[in-house]
């Protein structure tokens, strides 16, 4: 009977030392794993961050394009003011042209009441006979003694 105790103990023994041994071999297994794990995470972080950084140049690239795009919208909105303020002078400047015309012609018409020589009624008749947009040529007037 003691020697069956024995026996048993002995694989009892056996068996206890088997079970430790693959238990120290599962947690060796799962401190690497462990580590491999905590190599992954920070591989992760590493990646997070460098996703985070990319985010945050996109922002600011973005907000830089907004910007330009306002400068470009103001630069339009002052070419739009210019070209109307250009043209209102144009109309003005078309304006002023027909005044002065008017004007010319009106004053040749009052010189044509002074007595003039041959060469200068030709000249005079000429001019108010030319037709808008042209200019006459200068004419001298002479007045005749009365």
């Amino acid at each position: 009977e003691v020697r069956d105790l024995a026996q048993r103990s002995a694989a009892a023994a056996s068996q206890i030392k088997q079970l430790i041994e693959e238990s120290v071999e599962r947690v060796q297994a799962g401190t690497v794993l462990a580590h491999d794990a905590g190599a992954a995470m920070q591989d992760i972080l590493t990646s997070i961050r460098s996703v985070s950084g990319i985010m945050n140049e996109i922002s600011v690239a973005s907000n830089e394009q907004s910007s330009g795009i306002e400068q470009v919208n103001t630069a339009v909105s002052h070419l739009d003011e210019v070209t109307q303020q250009n043209a209102t002078l144009v109309e003005h400047t078309n304006e002023s042209t027909r005044s002065l015309e008017e004007q010319g012609e009106k004053l040749m018409q009052a010189l044509a009441i002074f007595k003039l020589g041959r060469k200068d009624e030709a000249a005079v008749a000429a001019a108010q006979h030319a037709t808008p947009g042209k200019k006459p040529g200068k004419v001298k007037a002479k007045r005749k003694a009365a």
